[in-house]
C-alpha cells in the first residue's frame, strides 16, 4: 500500500486453530497481522507432546468434517496436499469394548456395518440403522448450510426464513440419547451411537439431538489422522499465513486489551511487560469466558458468562510404552456399564465417575513415526468434571471444592481404572510394566497452562440456548474493533466447527 493509505493492522491473542486460521484469512485480505501467544509453541490444545522419540496429540486425536480443512485451505489459495499435509483414514473408525468383553467395531464399511448392527438388532436394525443415517445426515446438512456458514448476532437471526423452516427437523429439544432411542432398540448400540456426545464435552442425556451429525460425518466422511499429529494442519496454516506476512510472537501473554478513553473502540494490546502495541483491530482466541474475565473490564455480562454451563474436563495420560499392544486399535472406546450414572457423575458432582467411560488413542497403530520402531505411545482421555469455584464447592454434601476435587486421587484411580479396564476387556497383559514414561493433564493443568475458564477443555456447553444467538458474538456487542474466534464463540467447539467460525470472523 501507498503511504497515503498504510495497511490495516490487525492483532490476533492466541495462537490456536482459529487464531492461526484468522491471522492467515485477514492477511490475504490486506491487513498486517501480529499474533500474540502466550505459551512457546503454536496450536494451543492442538500442540504435540514429546518424549525420547514418542509423540502424543496433546488435545484431538482424530480428523472430521475434512471438507471443512479443506475448504479453509482453498480459501487461502492453496490445499492440505500443496502443504504437504498428508491424511490417512482410520479403519475401523473404533473399537468400541463392553463391560461384557463384547466389542462393536463402527466404520465407514456399509457390509461390516450390517453384519455388527444385524447381530444385536436382527434383520430389522440394519434398516433402522439407515433410518438413523437419513436423520442424521439431514442435521448435517442443515447445520453446515444454515449454522456453521451463518452468524447469529441477534435473536432476529434465528428468525430467517431459511433457517426457521429446518429448526424442527434439527431436534434441538431432544437429547441425542432419545433421537438414537427411537432407531436401536438395544441399549448397547444406543450407547454406541451417541457417546460421541463426548466431543462437545456433553452428556448424550443432555447434548441436543442435533449432534447426531457427528456420528454421520464419521460413519459416511470417515476419521482422518493427520501424518505427524494433529498439529501439522495448525502448523502448516502457520506457514501460509507466514508466506502473506503473518508474524508470529511466541511466549508474549496479554494483560488486557487496550480501549480509547471511552471505552468504546479496541485501539490494541498491553503485553505482560507493560508494552502496548497499537493495532485497528483485535480478534481474541483465548478462552472467550478467560478474556471477558481478565482481558477486559468487568462488567454484569463477562459475569454471567461465569454463570454459565460449560463442558466437562479430561485427566489426560501419554504414555510411553517399551513394546507394542497389538490388542488395541487407533481408536478405542471403552464405555462404563453404568453409562447415565456416569455421565451423571461427570455433570451433576463434577468427579469422576465410579467407573468411567473413556477414549483410548494409539498414534502409532497408524502413523509409526509417533513411537520408536516397536513401540507405542498412547493416549488415554478420561472425562471428568470440571472444575468448581469456591461457593460451588460447598453443596448440599456439606464437601469444600478441596476436599471434594481432589485431583491427585482421581488421578490415581483413572490410571488404575484405565489400566484394569482395558486388561479385563481386551486381554492385553501388564500394560503398567510395560510403561516407561507417563506425562498427564488435569483440570488445572488445563486451566494453567492455556488459560480455560474451569479446565473445560471444550468451552461452554452446547445446550440449546448456549448456541446460536444465544451463544457469545463473534463480535463484541460494546466495543468496536475487538472480535472473538474460538470454542466458546460462535458457531461452537470442535477443530473444523472453529475453522468455520474464522471464516465468519474474518469476514466480519
Amino acid at each position: 500500500m501507498s503511504k497515503n493509505h498504510p495497511r490495516k493492522t490487525a492483532i490476533v491473542v492466541g495462537a490456536g486453530a482459529g487464531g492461526v486460521a484468522t491471522a492467515a484469512r485477514l492477511a490475504k485480505a490486506g491487513f498486517e497481522v501480529t499474533v500474540f501467544e502466550k505459551n512457546d509453541f503454536t496450536g494451543g490444545r492442538c500442540s504435540l507432546l514429546h518424549h525420547e522419540g514418542y509423540r502424543f496429540d496433546q488435545g484431538p486425536s482424530l480428523l472430521l468434517l475434512p471438507g471443512l480443512f479443506q475448504e479453509t485451505f482453498n480459501d487461502l489459495n492453496t490445499s492440505l496436499e500443496a502443504e504437504n499435509v498428508t491424511l490417512t483414514k482410520c479403519e475401523p473408525n473404533y473399537n468400541i469394548w463392553f463391560s461384557d468383553g463384547q466389542s462393536f467395531e463402527l466404520s465407514t464399511d456399509l457390509a461390516r456395518m450390517k453384519r455388527s448392527v444385524e447381530k444385536w438388532e436382527g434383520k430389522a436394525g440394519f434398516e433402522r440403522y439407515l433410518d438413523f443415517l437419513q436423520e442424521s445426515h439431514r442435521h448435517y446438512e442443515i447445520s453446515v448450510a444454515q449454522v456453521l456458514k451463518r452468524n447469529f448476532t441477534s435473536l432476529l437471526s434465528m428468525l430467517r426464513p431459511a433457517f426457521l423452516r429446518h429448526l424442527l427437523e434439527l431436534h434441538p429439544f431432544e437429547s441425542i440419547y432419545s433421537r438414537a432411542s427411537r432407531y436401536f432398540w438395544t441399549e448397547r448400540l444406543r450407547r454406541v451411537f451417541t457417546f460421541g456426545s463426548m466431543y462437545m464435552g456433553m452428556s448424550p442425556f443432555d447434548a441436543p439431538g442435533t449432534y447426531s451429525l457427528l456420528q454421520y460425518t464419521e460413519l459416511a466422511e470417515g476419521i482422518w489422522y493427520p501424518r505427524g499429529g494433529f498439529h501439522s494442519v495448525v502448523a502448516a496454516l502457520v506457514r501460509v499465513g507466514e508466506r502473506m506476512g503473518v508474524k508470529y510472537r511466541l511466549s508474549a501473554p496479554i494483560s488486557s486489551v487496550k480501549l480509547d478513553a471511552k471505552g468504546k473502540r479496541a485501539v490494541g494490546v498491553i503485553l505482560g511487560d507493560g508494552e502496548m502495541i497499537s493495532a485497528d483491530v483485535v480478534i481474541i482466541n483465548a478462552d472467550l469466558v478467560y478474556a471477558y474475565s481478565n482481558l477486559l473490564p468487568q462488567t454484569s455480562y463477562s459475569r454471567s458468562l461465569q454463570k454459565r454451563s460449560t463442558s466437562c474436563s479430561s485427566i489426560s495420560f501419554y504414555w510411553a510404552m517399551d513394546r507394542k499392544i497389538p490388542e488395541l486399535t487407533t481408536h478405542n472406546i471403552f464405555l462404563a456399564e453404568h453409562y447415565r450414572e456416569s455421565f451423571d457423575d461427570i455433570f451433576k458432582e463434577q468427579l469422576i465417575p465410579k467407573e468411567p467411560s473413556f477414549y483410548l488413542n494409539v498414534p502409532s497403530r497408524i502413523d509409526p513415526t509417533a513411537a520408536p520402531e516397536g513401540k507405542d505411545s498412547i493416549v488415554v482421555l478420561v472425562p471428568v468434571g470440571h472444575l468448581l469455584d469456591e461457593n460451588q464447592g460447598i453443596g448440599r454434601k456439606g464437601l469444600d471444592v478441596h476436599s471434594k476435587q481432589d485431583w491427585d486421587a482421581m488421578v490415581s484411580k483413572a490410571r488404575h481404572t484405565v489400566f484394569s479396564t482395558v486388561e479385563a476387556r481386551t486381554g492385553a497383559r501388564d500394560l503398567q510394566g510395560a510403561l516407561v514414561k507417563e506425562i498427564v493433564n488435569t483440570p488445572q493443568s488445563w486451566k494453567d497452562v492455556f488459560n480455560l475458564d474451569k479446565g473445560a477443555i471444550l468451552g461452554l456447553s452446547h445446550s440449546f440456548f448456549n448456541v446460536l444467538c444465544f451463544r457469545p458474538k463473534t463480535k463484541h456487542p460494546s466495543i468496536e474493533g475487538l472480535h472473538f474466534v474460538g470454542a466458546s464463540a460462535h458457531p461452537g467447539t470442535g477443530v473444523p466447527i472453529v475453522l468455520a467460525g474464522a471464516k465468519l470472523t474474518s469476514e466480519q
